[in-house]
C-alpha cells in the first residue's frame, strides 16, 4: 500500500514569502533561506497583486517586500499586508536609502528595512529578529532612531525629499523613470488632475520654479538612488 502524498512544504519550517521583480535576486534569496534548517520559501511573486494573492493561498510567517514593484508602491502593498494579515512579518529589501525609507516603511507596517547590499547572514539575522517580533534596522538607522526617541523631537530631515508624502514620493520617483502625467495617473490609479496637483506639491516643497526644474531635479535623484 502507497502511504499518503506528501507535501513540498514542510509545516515544520518558519514560511517565507519573496516579493521582487527580479527572477534572479529572488532566487538567490530562495536558495540562501531554504538552506536553513528552520526556514522555507513558501512562495513568490514580481508583483503586489500576485504577493497578495500568493499570501491568501500560503499564509506565510514572514514576506521580503521589495519597494520598487511594477503594480504598486511597496509602501502601499505592506499597508495592504498589515490590513490584511495583521500576524504576518513584513521585512523590506530595497535597493532604497534607509534614510529616506526605512521610517516610511515602518510607519506603514514593515517589522524592519534591510539594503540589498547587506551580506547574506545579515539579510537572515534580519529575518529571525521580525520573527521574534522584534523590529530590524540597521544600527546606524536604530541609532537615529534611539535620539530622536530620546530627544522627543523629530530629528531635521537631511534632504528636502523627506518633506514630501508617501505618495509625492511615489510621483516624484515616476518622474524621474522618465513617466508622464497621463502615464503616472494610469499606474496609480489616479486621476491627472490628481497627479497634477502632487506635481504643484512637490515643487512648492522642493523650492523648484517650474516643470523643467522638476523633471531634471527628479531624474538626478533617481539616478543617485540607482548609483547608490
Amino acid at each position: 500500500m502507497k502511504g499518503p502524498k506528501r507535501s513540498n512544504i514542510r509545516v515544520d519550517k518558519t514560511q517565507i514569502l519573496l516579493v521582487d521583480d527580479h527572477p534572479i535576486l529572488r532566487e538567490g534569496l530562495y536558495r540562501l533561506i531554504n538552506q536553513e534548517h528552520d526556514l522555507q520559501v513558501c512562495g513568490q511573486a514580481a508583483s503586489a497583486e500576485e504577493a497578495l494573492r500568493v499570501c491568501s493561498a500560503s499564509q506565510p510567517d514572514l514576506s521580503l517586500v521589495d519597494l520598487t514593484l511594477p503594480d504598486m508602491s511597496g509602501l502601499e502593498l505592506i499597508k495592504n499586508l498589515r490590513t490584511r494579515f495583521p500576524r504576518m512579518g513584513v521585512l523590506v529589501l530595497s535597493m532604497h536609502k534607509e534614510t529616506l525609507y526605512a521610517e516610511r516603511a515602518l510607519r506603514a507596517g514593515a517589522n524592519g528595512y534591510l539594503m540589498k547590499q547587506e551580506a547574506p547572514e545579515t539579510v537572515l539575522v534580519a529575518i529571525r529578529k521580525v520573527l521574534k517580533g522584534e523590529v530590524y534596522l540597521s544600527e546606524s538607522m536604530s541609532s537615529r532612531a534611539l535620539t530622536q526617541w530620546a530627544q522627543g523631537e523629530p530629528i531635521p530631515a537631511l534632504s528636502p525629499i523627506k518633506l514630501l508624502s508617501d505618495r509625492e514620493l511615489e510621483v516624484f520617483e515616476l518622474l524621474g523613470l522618465g513617466h508622464s502625467t497621463r502615464q503616472i495617473a494610469e499606474k496609480l490609479n489616479v486621476s491627472i488632475k490628481t497627479v497634477e496637483t502632487h506635481r504643484e506639491h512637490i515643487k512648492l516643497k522642493l523650492h523648484l520654479e517650474n516643470a523643467t526644474e522638476l523633471a531634471q531635479h527628479a531624474f538626478e535623484w533617481v539616478q543617485n538612488e540607482t548609483d547608490n
